[in-house]
């Protein structure tokens, strides 16, 4: 069965609904950044503070690609992970790729509703978060255009099952 990636910003939902698309599937999850956490043996922010963000698309890439086509699984991705490396490319030849596309000003209010400590690229007390948000989801549009099922706004498990049919 062909793998599931979801890709879009950070708080757009990719991991809660991640798991209940795998559930709804009988897939198994898994979420890039923690394969990451696992590998490196720290924490996203600890790679980087001590490596820097070149490191940390490198090691992305690398589990990314680890990803074997076929294997039954919805898989979360990094922000920005579709945007590096020709990632993008590697995930529409192993799978289907489905862009939670989800507006700056919700994403900011996710945000502020929970802790976002493990986002190195966007902090809480920025008083620019909005505009930082705007503009990295501007720049990142172009490749998450590119995906086979683009979701608008608030979605669920079962609206992007409906959408996925044929594809499966």
């Amino acid at each position: 069965m062909k793998n599931i990636f979801l890709i879009g910003m950070p708080s757009s939902g990719k991991s809660t609904i991640g798991k209940q698309l795998a559930r709804e599937l009988h897939y198994r999850f898994t979420d890039t950044d923690k394969l990451i956490v696992r590998q490196e043996g720290r924490s996203i922010n600890d790679i980087f503070a001590q490596e820097g963000e070149d490191y940390f698309r490198r090691v992305e890439s690398e589990v990314l690609h680890s990803i074997r086509p076929g294997s039954s699984l919805v898989v979360a991705t990094g922000g920005g992970a579709p945007c590096f490396h020709n990632n993008m490319a590697y995930i529409k030849a192993t799978g289907i790729s489905v862009f939670l596309d989800v507006e700056p000003e919700v994403l900011l209010q996710r945000m502020m509703a929970h802790a976002i400590a493990d986002r190195p690229l966007y902090q809480q007390n920025d008083p620019a978060l909005l505009e930082n948000l705007r503009k990295k989801y501007t720049d990142r549009l172009p490749f998450y255009s590119q995906a086979t099922i683009i979701m608008s706004g608030e979605t669920t498990a079962g609206e992007i099952m409906q959408r996925l049919g044929d594809w499966l």
